[in-house]
């Protein structure tokens, strides 16, 4: 049986599980199967989708199947995600999750579901530590490297914020030990992970490059991860690694993080001499989160500002394309590679910042409106001039989280091989998102 198959007799079966307890048991309540009187002790089950329709200008030199192509429109899932999770006994706490990304119509079939996370933890002390084991998005550096997706600000998360996406980790989950709790105020997270072969991604290159830093092959060292933040208003919660975008005026949350990742000899180059140098990967990062309600209408903010400082080597850079439509290139000039491909990550330095207004609650209908803007600005070491990239949108918020229309406009810079900006490309991007939580 494969996992596709596999995954979908277990959701019908525990479906069927939910179904019988409802009508047998009366235990299943607030979207949660309670395993005891007081539902101290519960399992829940959560889906997502997220859809996409877009029509974007490609990158110079885009080829479809071996035809040039210099813009087109394309449909695509970009998420789709069940979890299942629980308090199963007062100290165990279990969750696994999976789904697919990036589904469109360049995609293999019936191959992109896959486990993103699976994992239990222990409660010592049941607010201050619990230690847990498995695949997990415990990760370290900032808020968003680990989103709650179903409720981000825009039409998709700041996905360079997740340093190793799927390079070394699995769409950013990683096989690891963490430790998380908070300690009055700070909420901290602490994480020891084994980095994924590299031979296995799809971003693999055996080349040793003179001068340009690339993850090695050999095998890894341990990695570090960790997160702090002070929360100075209402606490979140971190049941869940996933931090939420915005509460939508259902809570004031104002927090400080800081945090890092490193792994000692993950990178290599090779010198004028061909020796090959080992560097160490080292990240850091600061931001600061405010989420509130202002007026007394359901008029909401949202403001998310980050500084990052990326370390993966001498003059590193890394593409990336989200759901790219395209299947190649005939351009060798042009740094950005295909399709809607920008250089996302680099060492050196990133600025982001995010913000948006909710409008009052009714303002159409029943339904509001949650206009936001972003900006990922980069000096990268191994590009000439900075990397700039924008996201500008508005989402109609149908039924909160659960049931909401986004359409953005996204621009981006075009690279020649030399590191100069040559000119930038835009795509206008349409979601919607269904929401079972």
């Amino acid at each position: 049986m494969n996992t596709t198959n596999l995954a979908f007799t277990f959701v019908f079966l525990f479906g069927g599980f939910l179904l019988q307890s409802l009508t047998a048991q009366e235990l299943f309540k607030d979207k949660k199967l309670y395993l005891n009187e007081d539902g101290s002790n519960y399992v829940k089950f959560t889906f997502l989708t997220q859809a996409w329709l877009r029509n974007m200008e490609y990158n110079p030199g885009t080829t479809i199947n071996n035809v040039e192509r210099t813009n087109g429109t394309d449909i695509g899932i970009r998420r789709y995600r069940i979890q299942m999770y629980g308090q199963l006994t007062d100290r165990v706490f279990a969750y696994s999750q999976f789904g697919e990304n990036n589904f469109n119509a360049v995609s293999s079939r019936k191959l992109g579901f896959f486990v993103h996370d699976a994992y239990g933890e222990y409660a010592v002390d049941k607010e201050k530590l619990s230690i847990g084991m498995g695949l997990s998005a415990w990760s370290g550096l900032s808020r968003f490297s680990s989103p709650s997706v179903g409720s981000i600000l825009g039409i998709d998360a700041p996905l360079f914020l997740q340093s190793t996406n799927d390079v070394t980790d699995q769409f950013l989950r990683k096989l690891s030990v963490f430790a998380k709790g908070k300690l009055g105020k700070l909420d901290y997270r602490i994480a020891l992970a084994q980095p994924m072969s590299i031979t296995e991604s799809s971003n693999y290159d055996p080349t040793i490059n003179e001068d340009v830093a690339s993850f090695s092959s050999n095998p890894p060292e341990m990695q570090w991860n960790a997160y702090f933040q002070y929360q100075f208003k209402d606490k979140e919660s971190n049941l869940t690694s996933y931090n939420t975008g915005t509460y939508l005026g259902n809570k004031k949350v104002l927090n400080i993080g800081a945090g890092l990742v490193y792994q000692e000899d993950a990178m290599w180059h090779r010198n004028a001499v061909n020796d090959t140098i080992m560097s160490n990967m080292f990240h850091l990062a600061a931001d600061v989160y405010y989420d509130a309600p202002v007026g007394n209408k359901g008029q909401a903010i949202s403001v998310y500002a980050n500084v990052t400082n990326y370390d993966f080597g001498k003059n590193y850079l890394r593409n990336s394309a989200v759901m790219n439509p395209a299947t190649g290139s005939n351009n060798p000039d042009i740094l950005n590679g295909s399709g809607n491909g920008f250089p996302m990550y680099g060492t050196g330095t990133v600025f982001y910042a995010q913000a948006g207004y909710k409008f009052k609650d009714n303002l159409i209908g029943n339904t509001t409106l949650l206009p936001y803007a972003s900006i990922q600005h980069a000096d990268y070491e191994a590009l000439e001039d900075p990397m700039s990239f924008f996201d500008v949108g508005i989402n109609w918020i149908l039924a909160g989280h659960t049931s909401k229309f986004t359409i953005a406009y996204q621009s981006r810079p075009v690279y020649n091989t030399t590191g100069e900006k040559i000119e930038r490309r835009g795509a206008v991007v349409a979601q919607y998102q269904v929401y079972f939580n």
